[in-house]
């Protein structure tokens, strides 16, 4: 058969150990090509990328051809691999052999063009940048270059046009974490401490991640605690709820840092952005809680706490409200008011008291019924004024306790209305932080998402 006889014709004096070039002089040149099939693995804390490529290559072997007319015209066969000589193309970023298929042969033209076609798994290092997790885009590269042979004995080019290489996607499995952008090609010589040069030929691979899952297990999660944080401040800060509710998101949030944990990727080299997010986020879930301990703990004052200060009214009870438009400042002075006017006539009222039913405005009349009484008035006034006297001084007392008592309310009323002002200010304080701290975020990762 023309096969057999070919294969008989071609390989019967040929020597694979030796570059098949006539003349030594001669390079051979070798053209390579790559596609992208499969984006396995991106180890980021042993920064390796674990890829299944297509790779090709061809070259022209000057011992193996034919004249078709001589074997029923047949110009292409098929020949072991370890028949014939191949060039010691390697990739440099090469970690873990892999488990690559083994093909065992390669197609001849009977110009003696060479077809070397395999699928290898690609396990390289990698300089992996996880700072914008997990909108991150990784730049890896596979360097093919000539292990021994230097650039006169073997050069490199590219098979295909760098255009069609770079957006090729027709065997992209486009179903895992990863999508390919992109696949740039560049070709360069390089020389080991003066020695001769190298040709290689690099191939960077451009990822991008798809965030949908860690949006939605790790972003929104820790977007919807912040919200419930900042809904608490509408709780009243005079009850003890507030406090409670905000140690249960404090402790909350802790599980879930403790659950996400080992979704995060880890490396030596440095942290990405959203665990800085985390981070923050907990430090302000802490700011909340000790802004909420200070107000109840404002608004809780004792009795026996002296007034508020005049710089503290004024700033707050004054400069404060106008600032923050708040409506109940005219509420609570016309209250305080009305407390004062009730207090003076409480006073107006025992000032009255103190006069006794035998006491007269008018010396004529005293005298014009001073002779009808004057018998039984001495008589009843020895008995009733120890005990008149008793109850002036019972009324006295009952008059100064509740002076205290309202003096005491009035300076309750004050520290409220100082506690909830500040809370009013410190919770508008907060918010804006927040809101600018997300604005930064959510800005930096579109930029980065859209670059």
């Amino acid at each position: 058969p023309a096969l057999r006889r070919l294969s008989h014709h071609l390989l019967a004096h040929y020597q694979k150990g030796t570059r098949p070039v006539r003349d030594w002089r001669t390079t051979t040149n070798v053209a390579i090509d790559l596609m992208v099939y499969a984006i396995l693995s991106v180890d980021e804390k042993n920064q390796v990328l674990t890829t299944y490529i297509w790779y090709r290559q061809h070259w022209t072997d000057e011992f193996l051809q034919w004249d078709p007319a001589r074997f029923d015209n047949l110009t292409q066969i098929s020949l072991p691999v370890e028949s014939i000589w191949v060039p010691d193309i390697l990739i440099n970023e090469f970690v873990d052999v892999g488990k690559s298929p083994h093909v065992p042969y390669v197609y001849v033209s009977h110009h003696g063009e060479v077809q070397n076609l395999k699928p290898i798994q690609v396990m390289t290092a990698c300089s992996l940048d996880i700072y914008n997790f997990p909108f991150d885009v990784q730049n890896c590269s596979l360097t093919f270059t000539s292990w021994l042979h230097h650039i006169r004995d073997i050069n490199l080019s590219l098979w295909r046009q760098p255009e069609l290489v770079k957006f090729d996607r027709s065997v992209f499995m486009n179903q895992g974490e990863w999508e390919l952008l992109y696949v740039l090609s560049h070709f360069q010589e390089f020389s080991v401490k003066s020695s001769d040069s190298y040709a290689e030929m690099k191939f960077y691979v451009v990822i991008r991640r798809r965030p949908l899952f860690y949006t939605v297990s790790l972003l929104l999660p820790s977007i919807f605690l912040m919200v419930m944080d900042i809904v608490g401040f509408y709780l009243p800060p005079h009850s003890g709820e507030r406090v409670s509710f905000k140690i249960t998101l404090l402790l909350g949030y802790s599980v879930f840092l403790i659950i996400v944990s080992d979704t995060l990727p880890a490396t030596a080299v440095g942290t990405p952005l959203i665990g800085i997010y985390f981070v923050v986020c907990m430090a302000l879930l802490v700011i909340s809680l000790t802004e909420t301990i200070l107000i109840v703990r404002l608004v809780h004052k004792q009795d026996l706490q002296p007034h508020v200060p005049e710089w503290v009214k004024h700033l707050l009870l004054e400069r404060a409200t106008i600032l923050l438009c708040v409506r109940d400042r005219k509420k609570f002075s016309q209250s305080r008011t009305q407390s004062l006017d009730i207090s003076r006539q409480v006073e107006n009222n025992d000032s009255t008291a103190k006069l006794t039913p035998y006491s007269c405005e008018d010396p004529r009349e005293c005298g014009a019924v001073g002779g009808t009484r004057s018998t039984l008035a001495f008589a009843g006034r020895m008995e009733g004024s120890a005990a008149l006297q008793e109850v002036l001084r019972e009324t006295a007392a009952i008059r100064q306790l509740l002076e205290k008592r309202e003096e005491f309310r009035d300076v309750a009323r004050e520290w409220l209305q100082v506690g909830y002002v500040l809370d009013v200010l410190l919770f508008r304080v907060y918010l804006a932080a927040v809101l600018a701290y997300s604005i930064t975020l959510g800005t930096l990762w579109s930029v980065w998402r859209d670059a």
